[in-house]
């Protein structure tokens, strides 16, 4: 199976009304381990390297390289995504490494500054072809800080939109990254009248935050693309603990990292079957 774009992934779940998973990937055993779920789920899903991924790697090349390679050996459509930029320099490396995808986050500027940045990374990306998502409304918890109180404005989220030319908007509807706990309630209110306001696919940054059934209702809403972290940084150390617990004089990390990837890989499972729902994409409709 061939890489295919994050582009493509959205924009077929969102004409089926189902949503479309994008786990983000630290080390490369996440990756395996959510190609592994996918394959097992038999679902697209879009692997995302962050920013600060990056930086814990010493640069993108590395960690990108590997994911990219992951993800081309998987027997599912998967895409590699490149998750919260801030600087164009390391946009342009994810291109030239062969990502399909970019999420460049100018929502820490002023508006003004955040629309003019944001449509000239847009304009650089689409000439190579590079689907592009941005943030409109930051959502808390970047810092450590949670605020569930940020809310996106729809008729500026459609204002946005229209003056960058992005190809898909995060928005702020009650979710905030870091999350260590699933008590999220979402502003499904919100969230439908972004849909309805805004003419591309929707993204819901923070998932980790909320419950299965939150999830569902989210898309069910309007939201399209999910983007999960924190929750299976959760379970790939909760899966080490125990395995460190149980053989405290194991030394070789190949055997309990293994047992996290297993544990990641079944949560991705798990997590791509709420988000798909009932009527599922079949092989055929992916081809």
């Amino acid at each position: 199976m061939t890489l295919v774009g994050a582009g493509e992934i959205v924009g077929r779940a969102r004409r089926a009304g189902r949503g479309a998973a994008a786990f983000n990937v630290v080390q490369i055993e996440h990756a395996q381990a959510v190609v592994a779920g996918a394959e097992r789920a038999d679902a697209p899903v879009i692997l995302q390297i962050s920013e600060n991924a990056a930086r814990y790697h010493g640069a993108l090349r590395p960690i990108g390289a590997a994911v990219l390679e992951v993800a081309a050996a998987a027997r599912v459509p998967a895409a590699v995504h490149l998750d919260h930029a801030t600087g164009a320099e390391l946009v342009d490396t994810a291109i030239e490494l062969g990502f399909g995808s970019v999420m460049y986050d100018a929502s820490a500027l002023e508006h003004g500054r955040n629309v003019a940045v944001t449509a000239e990374i847009a304009a650089r990306c689409h000439a190579r072809g590079v689907w592009v998502e941005a943030e409109l409304g930051e959502i808390g918890g970047k810092d450590g800080v949670h605020d569930p109180t940020a809310r996106t404005d729809p008729d500026e989220a459609a204002a946005y939109v229209a003056a960058t030319g992005v190809d898909a908007l995060a928005v702020a509807v009650g979710t905030s990254h870091a999350m260590l706990t699933r008590t999220t309630t979402l502003d499904l209110g919100r969230i439908a009248a972004l849909r309805a306001a805004v003419p591309v696919p929707l993204v819901l940054h923070g998932s980790s935050g909320v419950p299965d059934e939150g999830l569902v209702e989210a898309v069910a809403a309007g939201i399209t693309k999910v983007n999960i972290a924190t929750r299976l940084n959760q379970v790939y150390t909760r899966a080490i603990r125990e395995h460190l617990a149980a053989d405290p004089e194991v030394v070789d990390p190949r055997r309990y990292v293994a047992s996290a990837r297993d544990a990641v890989a079944g949560e991705v499972t798990h997590l791509l079957g709420v988000l798909r729902g009932p009527g599922a994409m079949r092989p055929a409709e992916r081809s």
